[in-house]
């Protein structure tokens, strides 16, 4: 089993979603968070003063997967979320030990 853990730019979440659940991902986990890479933020205008933004609004995703899903996961995550653009995102994929479902007690890939 593997967590795929996806920084993604906000407004490509719900596009991200609908990718996963055709490929027949059912649980994710949504965080919003704030990062920069190398855009390293941006200078804006607010009532006349400029301000510098260091951190960028992003969302983070994250899919506990069975081994054999993995490539397909990937590739539904970097095809939706892809602009183009700086600041696209990134993707992590890391081993998971274990998994639990709490509510039946069911643990390894049953529990996904």
């Amino acid at each position: 089993m593997k967590l795929v853990t996806a920084v993604i730019k906000p407004f490509k979440l719900d596009d991200v979603r609908e990718a996963l659940s055709e490929i027949g991902i059912q649980g994710v986990t949504v965080t919003e968070v704030k990062g920069f890479g190398r855009q390293k933020g941006h200078t804006e205008l607010y009532r006349g003063a400029e301000y510098v933004v260091d951190f960028l609004p992003k969302v983070k995703i994250e899919i506990a997967v069975d081994d054999d899903m993995i490539d397909q996961v990937i590739e539904a995550i970097s095809k939706t979320a892809n602009t183009g653009k700086i600041g696209d995102g990134k993707i992590f994929v890391t081993p998971l030990e274990q998994v639990i479902r709490i509510r039946t007690g069911e643990s390894g890939p049953d529990a996904l």
